[in-house]
C-alpha cells in the first residue's frame, strides 16, 4: 500500500477514492476518523492510499489529469524537498509528503 495524497479535507480525499476507484484502482483512506481532531497535525490528515503498488503511477496520472481539467488547480507545485512535481491543490508532496508552498500567481 502506497499513499497518493493527503489533505485536511476529507471531501477531497474522498473525491479522489471516487475517481481511482471508478477507474479500477482499489484504494484506501487511512486516518479517515482523525479528521475531525481538534487539533491540526498534517501526518494524521486523511490520507488516500493505493492497496497494490504497481497501480501507484497510474493513480497519479489519473490525478493528474483530472487536476488539469479542474478550474483553478492548472499549476503544479514542485515539491522544496524531492524536487517532485505535485498537482497545485495539493497540501503535501505526493512522493515525500513534504509539506508544498504554492507558488503565486
Amino acid at each position: 500500500m502506497i499513499e497518493l495524497f493527503r489533505d485536511p479535507e476529507m471531501a477531497r480525499v474522498g473525491q479522489y477514492q471516487s475517481i481511482l476507484e471508478a477507474e479500477g484502482i482499489p484504494t484506501f483512506i487511512r486516518n479517515e476518523t482523525l479528521s475531525g481532531t481538534e487539533v491540526v497535525i498534517p501526518a494524521f490528515y486523511p490520507a488516500l492510499c493505493v492497496v497494490d503498488d504497481k497501480d501507484h503511477a497510474r493513480a497519479v496520472e489519473i490525478i493528474r489529469s483530472y487536476e488539469q481539467e479542474t478550474p483553478g488547480s492548472d499549476k503544479e507545485i514542485a515539491c522544496p524537498k524531492c524536487g517532485e512535481l505535485s498537482p497545485g491543490s495539493f497540501s503535501v508532496c505526493w512522493n515525500c509528503e513534504t509539506a508544498l508552498v504554492p507558488t503565486a500567481s
